[in-house]
């Protein structure tokens, strides 16, 4: 039987859907343009009135929001409420330049906790469950995100954080866990793990994973799930929007119900910035329809995905995000080719790698190399290297048919590639661009 965290939310027909949008949207609107001068004014040049502004269907004529002016604006210069009605804030992991900051009120919190509950609901959590958190804490998002959904839901939540794999399991083990929080990446390591200790799936009290903060495969999902012996679910959001629960799977499993009362979802040409209809694939714009501090409209997210509104068997009426297929800012462009790491992983997985690999491009005699470290699983390690060569072969083969270039693969011994007990850094890229 389906559960639902807030069902007449959750269920909701589309005309009371957006009423609720129109009446969140206008106020939001007026709300960033009496408060957030930097937007304002990208408004005022852009020629836009709060008068022009008379439903949703006018969004369209509002300016994007990127990364770019996140960091320009960093790090009050977006700020929507006095600083003193804030009680948090969360960072982006960031690599380059200055973090994304994001500010929460406690208004702010508790609909993003509400957020989480329903995506935990969703993989049929309870007050009965027992819900280890192993996302990091601290200024990522996951921890908290999902720390505070699992209380609203009433589990008895695990606060493990993440690293510390061996005692993660025992607790998994001792306190009777039936829901895991976590990246898939470091789920992956956990199965890993559980497996060299003689742990298979009827031995871990697991019924669900619930799996963000990074691309992954459905290969990926498959074996996570056949290694736990549970239910693997997707979970979507940026700090910039609140963190974890903006869009959460169902049972289906079949793509992301977008909590689209409080986020507005269009796609849009990434080049031309012209929105795209319905089932176009695209990059993910949102637009949060009543966060209080950090209030952003029509936020560019570099995701690549399609939207759908195809009738769910879990009753939910919410719209649903295809998988992201990747970042249009984490998409390699080789030798003129797009090329997202997920798709190296999909053929990896399916000829029975672990998602163990290192991506490595780098630029010589102006020509861009692909190299892929893949990591064998000790099943298959070998010193034949005439095995490794043919294995090598079907995995050069399975790139090319997927990406259309030519890579080179190097296999490599079990554990020599560094686990991730959080994001995993899957490319470097050496080019001098």
């Amino acid at each position: 039987m389906e559960r639902y965290f807030q069902k007449e939310m959750e269920c909701a027909d589309r005309e009371t859907m957006r009423s609720i949008q129109n009446e969140k949207f206008l106020k939001q609107v007026k709300h960033v343009w009496d408060n957030v001068p930097y937007y304002r004014k990208k408004m005022e040049d852009k020629g836009v009135t709060l008068d022009d502004i008379k439903s949703i269907d006018d969004i369209s004529k509002l300016p994007f929001l990127s990364k770019a002016d996140l960091r320009d604006a960093y790090p009050y210069g977006l700020l929507g409420t006095p600083l003193k009605d804030c009680v948090r804030i969360h960072s982006t992991s960031g690599t380059t330049g200055k973090r994304v900051v994001a500010f929460y009120t406690q208004n702010d919190v508790d609909m993003w906790e509400e957020c989480c509950a329903r995506a935990i609901t969703a993989a049929g959590g309870t007050d009965e469950d027992v819900c280890q958190v192993s996302y990091g804490y601290g200024l990522f998002t996951g921890g908290a995100g999902l720390h505070g959904g699992s209380h609203k839901v009433g589990c008895l939540t695990i606060p493990t954080s993440s690293g510390n794999t061996d005692r993660q399991i025992m607790f998994l083990n001792d306190l009777q866990a039936t829901i895991l929080c976590c990246t898939p990446s470091y789920a992956a390591y956990l199965g890993e793990r559980m497996k060299e200790m003689g742990l298979g799936p009827d031995d871990i009290p697991l019924k669900a994973g619930i799996f963000g903060a990074e691309a992954w495969s459905e290969e990926m999902r498959q074996d996570i799930q056949n290694t736990m012996g549970i239910k693997a679910y997707d979970i979507y959001g940026l700090t910039e929007l609140s963190g974890p629960g903006v869009s959460f799977e169902c049972s289906e499993q079949s793509g992301m119900h977008i909590n689209e009362d409080h986020f507005y979802a269009e796609i849009i040409d990434p080049d031309t910035e012209e929105v795209l209809p319905l089932g176009s694939e695209g990059e993910l714009v949102f637009t949060s329809l009543d966060k209080e501090a950090f209030p952003l409209l029509r936020y560019r997210t570099r995701d690549i995905c399609c939207l759908s509104r195809e009738k769910c068997s879990c009753g939910r009426t919410l719209v649903k995000m295809m998988k992201p297929k990747g970042r249009s800012d984490d998409m390699l462009i080789i030798r003129g080719v797009n090329v997202f790491p997920s798709q190296i992983e999909a053929v990896l997985l399916n000829q029975g790698y672990a998602a163990n690999y290192q991506i490595i491009v780098d630029r010589v005699n102006n020509t861009d190399t692909l190299d892929v470290h893949v990591e064998m699983t000790p099943e298959m390690f070998t010193d034949n290297l005439g095995e490794i060569d043919r294995r090598q072969k079907a995995l050069v083969d399975g790139m090319k048919s997927m990406l259309g270039i030519k890579a080179k693969v190097t296999l490599v011994a079990p554990k020599s590639i560094t686990r991730s007990e959080g994001k995993a850094v899957r490319v470097i890229d050496n080019r001098k661009i």
